[in-house]
């Protein structure tokens, strides 16, 4: 079961084990990297898989968000996937937001990101596959995520209900058709038909109702968040769950930023909430 993976370093953490590993991904072409905590127990486990934003790997939710403590508590393991393909013959752009650590968790068909881009066939494919046959998991996951992966997260458990129990999010990207960040990503991963973008916009597809089956969604916002305004747009997410009557709890909290810091403050919640859900 382990030749799926190879792993790179093993450390115990709140009586789990924290595995940081590689695998080969059909979906992306190349070697992709995520972290794995598996709680201390027998299993198997219900798991949550951690999608993270721009410029992020898999390590910085490992070494910064402090989840463990209650992901042991809880008897959830947790998956926190690279946010990109990467490597020799991997497009990439000299910009924070497009490129490498930066894939928006869509499946590119445009030039020449097409041949490896493809991290939404990744996530609910390969990196699925993959961790289920080789830790102790049960077949039932939950996913949540910051920003990028906010949105990612949205759409993903919109898109698959049949995948993901639950969802959650740390200030995601509300509508990425509507702010620079997602008009720049899905202008060079999907071309200029705007028409094809849709699919990947959490606010539109709660709007049309894909987010009706799957109860409650909670998401955290700052109010002290630099991007707000400019790329997060979370009123966006509101005025789409009263349209649709989806169950959106929007929480947001005066002072806190964008940073880790924010999500470390709320994440013991996050991990409650989708820890609720996966046992029932």
């Amino acid at each position: 079961m382990q030749a799926l993976i190879e792993t790179r370093a093993a450390h115990r953490v709140h009586g789990g084990q924290l595995t940081y590993a590689q695998h080969q991904s059909a979906a992306t072409g190349t070697a992709m990297r995520f972290s794995a905590f598996i709680p201390p127990g027998e299993g198997p486990f219900p798991y949550l898989i951690w999608l993270s934003g721009l410029t992020c790997t898999e390590d910085n939710f490992t070494t910064k968000a402090g989840a463990y403590g209650a992901a042991a508590k809880h008897g959830v393991a947790i998956i926190a996937p690279d946010t990109s393909p990467r490597g020799e013959g991997v497009a990439d752009d000299p910009a924070y937001d497009l490129g490498q650590g930066a894939g928006f968790y869509i499946n590119a068909t445009q030039t020449p990101w097409t041949p490896h881009f493809q991290m939404e066939r990744y996530i609910t494919v390969d990196l699925i596959h993959t961790v289920e046959h080789a830790f102790p998991l049960k077949a039932r996951a939950s996913i949540f995520g910051h920003s990028m992966g906010g949105h990612g997260a949205l759409t993903l458990a919109m898109k698959y209900p049949e995948r993901f129990v639950s969802v959650s999010a740390f200030a995601p990207i509300a509508s990425p058709t509507r702010c620079p960040w997602g008009e720049k990503a899905f202008t060079a991963y999907l071309g200029e038909d705007r028409t094809s973008w849709r699919a990947h916009d959490a606010a539109l597809l709660m709007q049309a109702g894909r987010a009706n089956a799957l109860g409650e969604i909670l998401v955290d916002q700052g109010l002290g968040d630099q991007f707000l305004e400019g790329q997060l747009k979370p009123e966006l997410l509101e005025a789409a769950a009263k349209a649709s009557g989806a169950k959106l709890n929007l929480r947001r909290h005066e002072g806190y930023d964008h940073s880790y810091f924010f999500m470390a403050s709320f994440i013991e919640e996050h991990i409650a909430f989708h820890a609720a859900r996966l046992s029932a």
